[in-house]
């Protein structure tokens, strides 16, 4: 008996090592923690934002003083300064280098500044498109509304119909006056003198 309970107990450690040394997956109610990285962040907006300014700048005709101010007196100056004080002799080797590296770096901030603009162009037009759609959906419905407004007072008694009902009326009111005054005699309603008392009694 001893032996095998001792070959349980062999059998179940290499159970719970094997438990032990399975690697815990993080826990869902806890943030994780931070990982290190080697490389420096740094914020995507605030980058595109300020690619937006530098080439919001370099459309402009400020920007073209500037640059022609600057090229002007660094030409000037390598070539009537003294010859010691000259960094950039004929045929102007380093102004040719900066030059390069300004229109290098100027076209991707550039092409950045367009992408950022196309996407919030795209943006507006889809909101535009969805604003009117439901504009179009809102008048239809008002569209609606209007036709079974007309339709519902199409039975209803309108008062320039009621006028004229009663100004019909009040002229055959007239025309019954004019006519028991000229004969003597009622038209409307029926005669009542031919009836005898004896039919009265009778109908009733």
């Amino acid at each position: 008996m001893a032996p095998e309970r001792e070959t349980g107990a062999r059998e179940r450690t290499p159970a719970g090592a094997t438990a032990a040394s399975r690697p815990r997956t993080p826990r869902l109610d806890q943030p994780r923690p931070p990982r290190h990285r080697f490389l420096p962040e740094w914020d995507p907006e605030a980058f595109g934002r300020l690619s937006e300014k530098i080439a919001r700048f370099l459309g402009t005709g400020r920007f073209i003083v500037w640059m022609t101010v600057v090229i002007i007196l660094w030409v000037v100056w390598n070539i009537a300064a003294p010859a010691f004080l000259r960094f950039d002799n004929y045929p102007f080797i380093f102004l040719t280098l900066m030059l390069s590296l300004q229109a290098s770096y100027a076209a991707p901030l550039i092409l950045l500044a367009q992408n950022r603009q196309d996407d919030r162009d795209r943006v507006n037009l889809e909101q535009d498109r969805k604003q009117n759609e439901r504009s179009i959906a809102d008048t239809e419905y008002l569209t609606r509304e209007i036709a079974a407004l007309r339709l519902g007072l199409g039975e209803v008694a309108t008062r320039d119909w009621i006028r004229s009902e009663l100004q019909d009326f009040i002229r055959e009111a007239k025309e019954v006056e004019e006519r028991r005054h000229r004969g003597g005699h009622i038209v409307f309603p029926a005669k009542r003198a031919d009836r005898s008392p004896g039919s009265d009694a009778d109908d009733r």
